[in-house]
């Protein structure tokens, strides 16, 4: 077992200082781009702006001889581009790979100061992020860099599922969990096809009707990632990092991905993956509290003064536990609104008309 006091120490002679708060940083769109292919990554300057995380892919989707020149490509493209306040990430190969290695090794020397979290695969148990917390550090002294690489673990295992709270905990390095449902649905041998989202099979039917037995009985589909997102959404808050949806594979299906991210937001995830621009509009709009909600919270912080007693708004009752609630909402909306002109204009108008 790991001294506390030795939690927060360099796991290498010369890395930096391990941190003691990750920085809330928007991230409401983690977008994943393949490097090698030259029509995407040409397409990465102009997109720097528009979407909080751009995340260089060079595990799952790209193919075996292509892994190389992925690895290449991202160095190239980390090193040509300015990404103003966008985030840059990574996606390595999984642990058990034959690149995983040439990976951490090539993107530490070359762009560690310009990457801010390494996204790893098919994540365990603790003793995954060990081994990627030590060799991290020692490259990060071999490059002379000033500041940890965060990171960012999958759950797409059972084991993963079922380790989630010591996986969280595993490194001050830890900045947040992302849901991979299609790799943990094989895992968990559940009976669907689909990457994200509902089943048709998988809900609940009303009772019958006792005069009419034989009418047709409404049926409601049900969230098949309600449990494990729950899950690791109390084992991030528990350990201070972030949980976020992952992918939604029906690019087509947008009112589909819009529920999806929106049950995910509404649960307690900060982001989602964007496998496809499109995506990214959802992604902005869902992840962002409402122009309403905005409204609301606000004026429960205003009437609440210093935090005690109770009051009554709109009818209803309003207290201390209702007041945490919207300050979170109204932190997430200043966080927001340094980054986006779009959701500053409306925040901003909000406050003018609260003190109209």
């Amino acid at each position: 077992m790991r001294s506390s006091k030795d939690f927060f120490r360099p796991l290498a002679v010369g890395a930096p200082q391990p941190v003691t708060e990750i920085p809330a940083r928007p991230s409401r769109a983690i977008h994943f781009f393949d490097p090698s292919n030259e029509k995407m990554a040409a397409k990465i300057p102009q997109m720097v702006g528009t979407v909080d995380v751009l995340l260089g892919n060079l595990e799952d989707a790209v193919k075996a001889d292509n892994k190389e020149a992925a690895r290449a490509g991202l160095v190239r493209i980390a090193k040509e581009t300015d990404f103003g306040p966008t985030q840059l990430w990574t996606r390595i190969n999984a642990l058990d790979s034959p690149w995983v290695l040439d990976d951490l090794t090539t993107l530490v020397a070359e762009i560690g100061d310009k990457l801010d979290v390494i996204m790893v695969p098919k994540v365990q148990g603790a003793e995954d992020i060990h081994y990627i917390d030590r060799i991290l550090a020692q490259l990060e002294a071999k490059a002379g860099l000033t500041r940890p690489i965060l990171v960012h673990a999958i759950l797409e295992t059972a084991r993963g599922v079922a380790n989630v709270e010591e996986i969280c905990g595993a490194s001050p390095r830890m900045q947040g969990l992302s849901l991979g449902p299609a790799d943990l649905a094989a895992d968990r041998r559940m009976k669907t096809t689909r990457v994200g989202g509902g089943h048709p099979g998988y809900l609940v039917r009303e009772d019958p009707n006792p005069d009419q037995p034989e009418a047709r009985r409404p049926t409601y589909q049900q969230d098949l990632w309600h449990y494990t997102i729950s899950r690791m959404v109390d084992a991030c808050a528990m350990h201070g990092i972030y949980p976020y949806y992952g992918p939604f594979g029906d690019i087509a299906d947008v009112t589909a991905c819009e529920d999806q991210f929106r049950n995910a937001f509404l649960l307690g995830c900060v982001g989602t993956w964007s496998l496809h621009p499109k995506q990214i509009e959802i992604a902005n709009r869902v992840f962002a509290p409402s122009v309403e909600d905005i409204t609301h919270a606000r004026r429960v912080v205003a009437a609440m003064g210093d935090g005690t007693g109770a009051v009554m708004l709109d009818g209803k009752m309003e207290d201390d536990a209702s007041l945490k609630q919207c300050l979170v909402m109204v932190e997430l909306a200043d966080q927001l609104a340094a980054i986006d002109p779009v959701l500053k204009a409306q925040y901003d108008a909000i406050q003018i008309e609260a003190h109209a």
